[in-house]
């Protein structure tokens, strides 16, 4: 099937996959080629593709899914892949939403600091797994 990834920065990735695993509102999404018309929100999380019999990770910060006609598109608030996560900037960031939850006034929002908490968090996870072996999926030649 057909994998579109796009944010509003750029088109991510292009490029033909054999499943993905995508973090919905309600939980993980399990998507294999030929599967059902869906639209459905993302929260932050990973995005799991899996091409080649290898999985490979992106973070997403959110956003939509659409199944449609064999092609998968994700139209993401943001997304990188593991290789562009720099994981000292993404621990710092976790360790400053940490201390908002901790320190927060009555205008801030816990929703707000808990969501920059996960999306920091995810961020962490995915840069971990490049250097755990999590698969690279060849974004340059299904790149737009």
């Amino acid at each position: 099937m057909k994998l579109e990834i796009i944010t509003v920065e750029r088109a991510l990735l292009a490029d033909e996959v054999d499943g993905l695993v995508a973090p919905g509102i309600d939980g993980e999404l399990g998507i294999l080629p030929h599967h059902a018309p869906l639209l459905t929100a993302l929260k932050p999380g990973e995005l799991r593709i899996i091409k080649d019999g290898q999985d490979t990770y992106l973070a997403v910060g959110g956003g939509f899914l659409e199944v449609l006609a064999n092609t998968v598109t994700v139209l993401a608030d943001s997304a990188e892949r593991a290789d562009e996560i720099d994981e000292a900037r993404a621990q710092a960031a976790m360790k400053r939403a940490q201390e908002a939850i901790a320190n927060r006034s009555a205008d801030q929002s816990l929703e707000s600091a808990l969501t920059a908490l996960r999306r920091a968090e995810v961020r962490v996870t995915v840069a971990r797994r490049r250097r755990s072996g999590g698969g690279p999926l060849s974004m340059s030649s299904g790149t737009r």
